[in-house]
């Protein structure tokens, strides 16, 4: 399986593509999945991103491991060990291709404050700003060879102004990303 991944064009089935997973997120988890939610660059209109649709599923209750894992190891997932807690990451791949990230996190009434959200609508909200961003992402891919641990790491400082800004628009309390 490839985990290579690279910056693309935008590509107007990444919003398509969402909507079936989230169809299949919500046969797998039926009510059990409070919110199905599409993050990442490609949820930003127009973007240049690397080609992995990110997923934030809130799930109530949030159970153990072993009830996620039984549920999607069957459907072409498989569990990536993170270093995060009350989170579970689960990749897709398809024909041998990396194409989907799901995060299984607790549903709760902060839920959409995370910065995973804070950082999407104040991109969608700030349309330059998402331009220079997909050019920080292109630049970063680039100079990182498509090591996606390389890649996430050298973009967190322009990720963090972005947050920043957001929390400051919303009252928020800043937060290291």
């Amino acid at each position: 399986m490839k985990n290579a991944m690279k910056v693309m064009e935008c590509d107007w089935d990444w919003g398509q593509a969402f909507e079936k997973e989230k169809k299949n997120i919500r046969m797998i988890l039926g009510s059990h999945a409070v919110a199905i939610e599409h993050v990442g660059s490609t949820a930003i209109p127009q973007q240049e991103a690397k080609s992995v649709i990110a997923i934030l599923i809130g799930v109530l209750p949030f159970r153990g491991f072993g009830f996620y894992q039984s549920m999607f190891s069957l459907k072409d997932y498989s569990y990536m060990q993170i270093d995060m807690n009350d989170r579970y990451l689960f990749k897709k791949y398809e024909n041998g291709i990396w194409t989907h990230n799901l995060h299984i996190l607790p549903y709760d009434d902060d839920f959409y404050l995370r910065n995973e959200f804070l950082l999407r609508d104040y991109l969608r909200d700030h349309p330059e700003l998402a331009f220079e961003y997909g050019k920080v992402e292109k630049c970063f891919n680039k100079r990182n060879g498509g090591n996606i641990a390389k890649f996430t790491c050298s973009k967190i400082g322009f990720i963090q102004k972005i947050i920043d800004a957001a929390r400051r628009e919303k009252e928020l309390a800043l937060q290291h990303v």
